[in-house]
C-alpha cells in the first residue's frame, strides 16, 4: 500500500475511535442521567447541520469532479436503496434483538461512510468524524435507555458499548476502496453522499421535529452548518 493511502487508513481508524468512544460515553450517561427532549432536539439539529455541511463541502465536490456520471448514478442509487431498505427492515423487525441488529447495521454504515470520507481527503474525514460523533452520542443514549427497560442496566450498557466497535470496523472496510481505479472511488463516494443525506433528512431532522420545537432549536441546524464552514476556512 502506498504511503499516502497507508496514512489515510491510519487517520480513518484513529478518528473512527472518536465516535466509538462517544457511543460508550452516551451509554454511561444514559445510565446516570437521561437528557431532556429539548436538549436532544438541539443536538440533533446541530448534528444535522454539521453532517449536511461536511457532505456538501467535502464529499459532493469530489463526486462532481470524479469524471464518471455513470459511477455517480450507480453508487448514488445503491446508497439510496440500502438506506431505504434499512428503514423498511427497521419498521418490520420487533424486539430487542431486531433493534440491536438494525442499529448495529446503521453504525457499521456510519463507519463505512467515515472511511470513504477519508478517501476524499483527510479534512473531509475529520469534519465528518465531528458530525458523526454528535449523531451517535444521542443514538447511544436512546438505545441504552430502551435496553435498560428490558435488561439489567449493566447489560444494557455492555450491549451498547459492544455495538460501538462496528464504527471503526466499518471505517477499516472502506480503506481498500482507496486502491481501486478512480471510477470505483467516485461510485463509493456517491454511495456515501446519499447515505449522509438520508441521515440528515430522514433520521436526524425527522426525529428532532418529533420533540418540542422553537425557532432557537431550529436555528441550531444553521449554527452547525456555519460552524463547519468556519472550520473549513480555518483549516484551509
Amino acid at each position: 500500500m502506498p504511503r499516502h493511502e497507508r496514512a489515510l487508513t491510519v487517520a480513518a481508524l484513529k478518528f473512527s475511535l472518536i465516535p466509538m468512544f462517544a457511543i460508550m460515553i452516551g451509554a454511561f450517561l444514559a445510565a446516570w442521567r437521561t437528557p431532556g427532549e429539548k436538549q436532544v432536539a438541539v443536538v440533533q439539529h446541530l448534528a444535522a447541520g454539521v453532517v449536511f455541511a461536511a457532505a456538501a463541502t467535502e464529499i459532493l465536490p469530489q463526486v462532481m469532479h470524479g469524471g464518471s456520471p455513470m459511477a455517480t448514478v450507480i453508487g448514488g442509487a445503491l446508497g439510496v436503496a440500502v438506506m431505504l431498505g434499512l428503514k423498511s427492515a427497521e419498521s418490520r423487525w420487533q424486539g430487542p434483538v431486531a433493534l440491536l441488529a438494525a442499529i448495529g447495521l446503521d453504525l457499521a454504515i456510519d463507519g463505512l461512510v467515515l472511511g470513504l470520507a477519508f478517501i476524499a481527503g483527510e479534512r473531509a474525514g475529520i469534519l465528518l468524524a465531528v458530525a458523526l460523533t454528535l449523531e451517535v452520542l444521542f443514538l447511544a443514549l436512546t438505545l441504552t435507555i430502551d435496553l435498560a427497560g428490558r435488561y439489567p442496566k449493566a447489560k444494557a450498557i455492555g450491549l451498547t458499548c459492544a455495538l460501538a466497535l462496528l464504527v471503526p470496523m466499518g471505517a477499516l472496510i472502506a480503506q481498500p476502496v482507496a486502491l481501486l481505479p478512480p471510477v470505483w472511488i467516485t461510485g463509493f463516494l456517491s454511495f456515501g453522499l446519499m447515505a449522509l443525506l438520508y441521515l440528515v433528512t430522514e433520521e436526524l431532522l425527522v426525529e428532532a421535529h418529533e420533540k418540542p420545537d422553537s425557532p432557537l432549536i431550529s436555528a441550531m441546524f444553521f449554527v452547525g452548518f456555519l460552524a463547519i464552514l468556519l472550520l473549513e476556512e480555518i483549516m484551509a
